[in-house]
């Protein structure tokens, strides 16, 4: 496992593609029961208390409570909007602007495991919120390919896959909204990574900064790959 910090509060670490966050299936790995094993192997109490998700396909980096205390204040501070979370995603598609903010109203599917932008009168739809700029664009590709920094300001069910589909520009391997059976690289993994938190420590108060550059084959051609790290704020 890739920890990318620890103390007797708090873990901090990368959730590999492919991996999910939480699991009922018992004959599948989650990151969950690795992090309570790892717990049990260090001898220490095997509670993980869980923050915030990624989709089963999605790189990115994780914070989880090692007490229960700590896991409450840190799910507080998410609903109160105190974590900055921040992705590198590959599109394809001319994107409309350089950059902008998307502002929608999504409604989950539980028993398909979907979510859909519906009107904002719909009493089920919760308003979706994201902020998107654009580093580079593959022209060579086709359809283009665009490397985007996005900013999540609300965390709703595939929010950022429903709302790059939404515009015409889906994440690129993502057949689920919007990129058609046998186009893109599902090979190369998923365009989608969280590559930046941010939050303030639960007991110390300390402000606790994550960043990590993707490692799916799909961003790789990207030069800018290494300026999604330096984002933070936008």
């Amino acid at each position: 496992m890739n920890i990318l910090y620890e103390d007797q509060h708090i873990l901090v670490c990368v959730k590999p593609p492919g991996t999910a966050v939480q699991t009922k299936l018992h004959t599948q790995q989650d990151m969950v029961s690795l992090l309570k094993n790892y717990r049990h192997k260090k001898g220490e109490p095997p509670y993980i208390g869980l923050i915030h998700r990624l989709d089963q396909p999605v790189e990115g980096i994780l914070v989880f409570g090692k007490q229960a205390e700590s896991a409450a204040k840190l799910c507080r501070a998410l609903t109160q909007g105190g974590f900055f979370k921040g992705y590198a995603a590959v599109t394809q598609g001319a994107m409309p602007a350089a950059e902008g903010t998307l502002v929608d109203y999504l409604k989950k599917d539980g028993r398909n495991n979907l979510s859909a932008i519906v009107s904002s009168g719909d009493a089920k739809a919760k308003q979706a919120k994201l902020h998107y700029r654009v580093l580079e664009t593959d022209a060579d590709s086709s359809p283009v390919q665009n490397l985007v920094k996005i900013r999540l300001l609300t965390g709703r069910h595939h929010q950022i896959r429903v709302q790059m589909a939404h515009i015409g520009t889906p994440l690129v391997g993502d057949t689920k909204y919007g990129m058609p059976h046998g186009e893109g690289t599902p090979a190369a993994g998923l365009g989608l990574c969280a590559c930046e938190l941010s939050f303030v420590h639960p007991v110390t108060c300390q402000k606790m900064q994550f960043a990590i550059v993707p490692s799916q084959p799909v961003f790789q051609k990207f030069r800018a790959l290494k300026n999604v790290q330096s984002c933070q704020g936008f």
